[in-house]
């Protein structure tokens, strides 16, 4: 047996040398060594320089949205409010509609749309914005026609910046009377029910904008008394308020009748991090609730505020805004001696009211508790108020920020851009969003705090990465980003896709992956503490990583190399494998000697690195990687921007392996019919993404097509 093996073993590695051509590559390198510089890569210097270079790029993005608010905001000091104003607008919903006598319905008038290859093909008008309103909201009403027609001004700016910076995707304003202005215009479809439900002021853009970083204690009253209806509107209300939270901000839910109870006893004495899982889990909690007993609501405060108080003293929570939620149908007191020990007189904590039920008896004594406490008081006797009166709440906790004139800005987790455009089949693009808040800047007004809405633009993470080559990488490295709540904006493990039939969709907690449970840290979390503080630095790990769809396992030394883009929340890691990517090859070779190699024929680039920015210029566009090569260095096309350095890479591989071709094809023409059965094809691939193919049978007898 071992006589066969190893006759086995030599047959096949001299028929496999013979037929690639192997020995005489590395021959053909060992050649050119003399004139080769190996340069050690700087994994530092290298993630420094791409953590700049993303950093001007999230500028301009900013840059472009404080265009925007600067817009908005001289637009709204320069608008009288006209009541009875007429005013015609492109609805997205009925822009190109038509009536029975073929004229086009009001407000849907002839807005020509086009496809775009820069954002995904859909059909777009980049000239002009269009306006999308949700099904609840008039669209006639008197607040959307001034907003609208205020907001008129941004349509300039849209193009303005789109022509500026041409990588921009989609630009926007959400109002907070409820339309949405998107830039460049599309039409918008309703879901199979005609229904439009997609509201901007419930996007976590939108209200991470809006208001700064909470605590909240939700206190629900489940005493007897909120039996049947009263008890689905106010487990509609708390869920309601639970969807306005986000990573930021921290909360805790109490329901009293004869006594307090958490409705998580986990959760007892303390408040959590409102993130995805713990939001999920209050819902199905809150769900759960019954109504039985009597209601005393001094005890539920009395902790509400404890808690509270001692987040705040111990530097823990949102460290801004408190406030409580109170969801009861009515208060037999207005319970000042409470407010007066804990709350009074610095009123640290506002408190909100939420009354249920159409009574009236008890409303007095509700609206007095928000009322001395910095809140405010809202009546819900339907289902369908509770949206529109919870909103409210975030009005008034951006009151301090409008008065201040802070404008921050905020980037939001990585979340996919199917939702904007539910309507329209998205290839899923993991998205962040820069987002800023449009005050009125109206003197008569600005103590009131007016927020007249959020404008905001959406970044492509993969476009970021495309400033993170792999080929600077080497074989096994990677780029990924994360952000300070140590979730995973981008990594090549982060699956956010799962299969149902034959449609692809999001996973139900996809933009909330931590960085923990792909990069797996045997010992402490050093590399995960690191990068949320932002800090700059290195680590070394033995890391075992699947190939091949897992496998095969291959066992590595990666150096992980991380450091922080400034003036945003995100940091970046370079991971760089032992043996793998830590040397670069620089030969020198001149162009014309390189292009006359790269015109062979069987020679390919790999089309989805860049060599060459081809999808910015539409002339450019038609282009392959290596057409736009070959272009930028005849200099047939001048205003092309390529990659110096990789090009150059590229034309010192095609010299290298041009004998390739000739001894190739020499052994395909010396092949008798019979003799090797079985070896098919040669190909090799370079570092730099060159590969060269020969057949050595007819493309007809291919055993794998």
């Amino acid at each position: 047996v071992k006589s066969w093996a190893d006759a086995f073993g030599g047959e096949l590695y001299s028929v496999v040398t013979r037929y690639s051509g192997s020995l005489l590559l590395q021959k053909k390198y060992k050649d050119v060594e003399p004139t080769l510089k190996i340069k050690e890569v700087d994994g530092l210097e290298l993630v420094k320089k791409f953590s700049e270079q993303m950093e001007s790029m999230l500028r301009r993005k900013v840059e472009a949205v404080e265009r925007l608010v600067e817009a908005a905001e001289d637009a709204d000091l320069n608008h009288v409010y006209n009541s009875s104003l007429e005013f015609d607008y492109y609805n997205s919903l009925l822009i190109n509609e038509k009536d029975e006598n073929d004229n086009y319905v009001e407000l849907g008038d002839e807005f020509i749309l086009e496809p775009n290859e820069h954002f995904n093909n859909l059909l777009v008008n980049t000239t002009y914005s269009d306006i999308q309103l949700p099904t609840n909201v008039y669209n006639k009403d008197p607040a959307i026609l001034n907003g609208v027609y205020m907001s008129e001004a941004l349509n300039p700016v849209f193009v303005d910046n789109f022509e500026r910076d041409p990588t921009l995707t989609w630009q926007y304003f959400g109002s907070s009377t409820g339309f949405f202005r998107l830039y460049p215009g599309i039409k918008w479809l309703p879901d199979e029910n005609g229904v439009i439900s997609f509201d901007c002021r419930n996007r976590g853009w939108y209200i991470q904008a809006a208001t700064s970083p909470k605590d909240i204690v939700i206190i629900v009253d489940v005493s007897g008394s909120m039996k049947g209806l009263r008890m689905t509107i106010a487990k509609h209300t708390i869920v309601t308020i639970l969807d306005t939270l986000g990573e930021n901000d921290f909360v805790n839910i109490i329901a009293y009748n004869d006594y307090v109870h958490f409705i998580e006893p986990c959760f007892k004495g303390i408040l959590v991090q409102a993130d995805r899982d713990n939001r999920e889990h209050f819902k199905q909690l809150v769900d759960e609730l019954q109504a039985k007993g009597v209601g005393t609501v001094s005890k539920a405060l009395t902790e509400s505020f404890k808690i509270l108080r001692e987040f705040r003293e111990a530097g823990q929570g949102g460290l801004c805004n408190q406030a409580i939620m109170l969801i009861t149908d009515g208060a037999v007191e207005d319970y000042e001696a409470v407010f007066e020990k804990y709350n009074w007189p610095d009123r640290k904590v506002r408190v909100f009211t939420y009354l249920i039920g159409r009574e009236v008896t008890f409303a007095p004594h509700v609206k007095w508790i928000a009322c001395n406490n910095k809140g405010y008081y809202t009546q819900i006797s339907t289902l369908a108020d509770v949206q529109e009166n919870v909103m409210e709440y975030l009005h008034v906790l951006s009151r301090p920020m409008v008065i201040n004139h802070d404008h921050d800005i905020i980037w939001t987790e990585a979340y996919m851009d199917s939702a904007l455009f539910a309507s329209q089949a998205q290839s899923l693009l993991l998205m962040t969003t820069v987002a800023m808040p449009v005050f009125s800047k109206k003197n008569e007004t600005r103590s009131h705090g007016i927020l007249l809405g959020v404008v905001g633009s959406d970044v492509p993470l993969r476009e970021l990465l495309k400033l993170a080559p792999r080929y600077k990488l080497g074989v096994h490295g990677y780029a990924f980003l994360n952000t300070n709540n140590g979730y995973i904006l981008s990594h090549p493990d982060l699956r956010p896709l799962y299969k149902e039939g034959k449609k692809l969709k999001p996973k139900p907690n996809y933009n909330s992956v931590d960085l923990s449970e792909v990069e797996w840290e045997d010992r402490d979390e050093i590399l995960r503490s690191a990068m949320i503080n932002g800090e700059t630095g290195y680590l070394t790990m033995d890391v075992k990583v699947p190939v091949d769809k897992g496998k095969r396992v291959l066992f590595l030394t990666n150096d992980y190399f991380f450091t922080d883009i400034s003036d945003t929340p995100f940091s970046l890691g370079v991971v760089l494998s032992r043996g793998h990517g830590e040397y670069i090859l620089l030969g020198n070779t001149s162009v014309e000697e390189g292009l006359h190699d790269l015109l062979q024929p069987d020679l390919s680039l790999a089309n989805e690195w860049i060599y060459c920015i081809t999808d910015i210029d539409p002339d450019h566009r038609k282009l392959s990687q290596l057409e736009a090569v070959i272009r930028f260095l005849t200099g047939e096309e001048p205003d092309l921007e390529c990659d110096e350095e990789l090009v150059q890479e590229v034309l010192f591989d095609a010299v290298v392996t041009a004998p390739m071709e000739a001894y190739w094809t020499t052994l395909a023409l010396n092949m008798s019919l019979d003799s090797e059965a079985g070896v098919e094809m040669a190909f090799l691939g370079t570092r730099a993404g060159l590969m060269r193919s020969a057949l050595y049978v007819g493309s007809e007898k291919i055993s794998n097509r």
